[in-house]
């Protein structure tokens, strides 16, 4: 563990040293006051004008960007689910309200794997997920892809992080969903976005229930926006697959050699990274040759 915290400082610092990418970034307003005399009655309306700004703000959190927007959820679940061709719609539960996921059973199962989208995207995107879940199925794995939580279009990885913990209930519950089907072995598999949801669930728990994780574009923010969702492969002692695009955004390849000693202090014989020559963040075009990749990786597990 003392290895682990020095690892952890090394990654603190690490990131700060990294050159800032250009663009925006948003800054406070701050009151001010003019220089001179200001009267009593315009020094209590300031007052009054504060305390209410304070009231305002620390009581009507749900107003901006502190939970997902399920009424886009809503719609993005009416415009996926009637167009499902394979596997089953599974509603299940985090406790507080139901989400769309989408099972398919493999003939002679070897274990199941959940599927985490990325951002703007959902549970059946095109490009990779939905081949991952009907591909894999054809290697011998069960396959959940779970609709994650969403924000409003546009939104940026700063904007996504106050609502990564809506996304811990939705991996137990799935989770929970494929021990009581019978899997043999459970696999996590997220990308972009879904890896922060994902990496921000495993660092709050001591022993996350599953049997593996594939992350794939680990460690991707927006422009300016520096990395604040530590990565836990160190910290598992399950396998863990790092798979990314030879292409890739340039600051998530420069964290490769990281990401690289964190895997050798993972231990675990299974664990590597592979690089997809020419693929992108998002794979596009390389659906069929993720589907091969993972399944290659997962016949590590045996039958």
């Amino acid at each position: 563990m003392g290895e682990q915290r020095i690892l952890k400082n090394r990654f603190t610092d690490w990131v700060a040293s990294l050159p800032s990418c250009p663009g925006k970034r948003h800054s406070d307003d701050c009151f001010r006051s003019s220089s001179g005399s200001v009267g009593v009655a315009q020094q209590l309306a300031l007052v009054f004008k504060t305390v209410l700004l304070c009231i305002f703000i620390t009581t009507v959190p749900a107003l901006g960007d502190d939970v997902p927007d399920y009424d886009r959820e809503a719609r993005i679940n009416e415009q996926v689910e009637p167009y499902l061709f394979d596997g089953d719609a599974v509603w299940l539960s985090d406790g507080e309200r139901e989400f769309l996921s989408v099972h398919i059973e493999a003939e002679d199962s070897r274990g199941a794997v959940i599927l985490l989208h990325g951002r703007d995207v959902h549970l059946d995107e095109e490009e990779l997920i939905g081949p991952l879940r009907v591909g894999l199925s054809e290697h011998g794995w069960d396959t959940l892809s779970v609709q994650m939580p969403v924000l409003g279009k546009g939104k940026t990885y700063f904007d996504y992080l106050p609502i990564l913990k809506y996304a811990h209930p939705r991996i137990e519950a799935a989770a929970r969903y494929l021990e009581e089907q019978g899997a043999a072995r459970i696999v996590l598999a997220a990308h972009s976005c879904g890896v922060h949801m994902a990496n921000d669930w495993m660092n709050r728990i001591p022993d996350p229930p599953i049997d593996g994780y594939i992350a794939m574009g680990l460690g991707t923010t927006d422009i300016g926006q520096d990395l604040q969702t530590p990565f836990p492969i160190g910290d598992l002692a399950i396998p863990v697959l790092d798979i990314y695009g030879t292409r890739e955004y340039p600051r998530p390849l420069e964290m490769v050699p990281y990401r690289q000693e964190l895997l050798k202090q993972n231990g675990n014989p299974l664990s590597m990274q592979i690089p997809v020559d020419g693929a992108t963040h998002f794979f596009h075009g390389y659906g069929e040759v993720m589907v091969g990749k993972l399944a290659e990786w997962l016949d590590g597990f045996g039958q």
